[in-house]
């Protein structure tokens, strides 16, 4: 439980810097703290659920890119997330570009937490 909350804090949190670098992502003035916490919610599960079955099915076109298009799957997600929440992107460049930083920061914030825990059954 504990390292559910703490990586809901971690998509809170990069959600928040890319919308304080990017212009491209944004949320609507007068957004409050729970904005972005139901945004890192939604993008946690849409990380869980959603991304590995888009992967799955862009396999052939990511096989052809040598991984690239794994860029424009992040975008989706990135996509969907902002209609499923206060989260506006402007166009498919800015979800683009937003999904590599959002994918750089949460890199660098995971780098801080470690890997999660693994549990071993004996």
């Amino acid at each position: 439980m504990r390292d559910l909350l703490l990586r809901l804090l971690l998509n809170t949190l990069a959600l928040w810097i890319v919308t304080q670098l990017y212009g491209g992502i944004y949320f609507a003035r007068g957004s409050g703290l729970g904005d972005y916490v139901l945004a890192g919610l939604i993008f946690g599960l849409a990380n869980a659920l959603l991304r590995p079955v888009l992967l799955l099915l862009a396999l052939p076109f990511n096989i052809l890119t040598l991984g690239l298009f794994t860029l424009v799957v992040n975008a989706v997600v990135l996509l969907v997330v902002a209609g499923l929440t206060p989260l506006d992107v402007r166009g498919f460049g800015g979800a683009l570009i937003g999904a590599i930083l959002l994918s750089i920061i949460s890199f660098g914030l995971n780098l801080f937490i470690g890997p999660a825990k693994q549990h071993r059954v004996r």
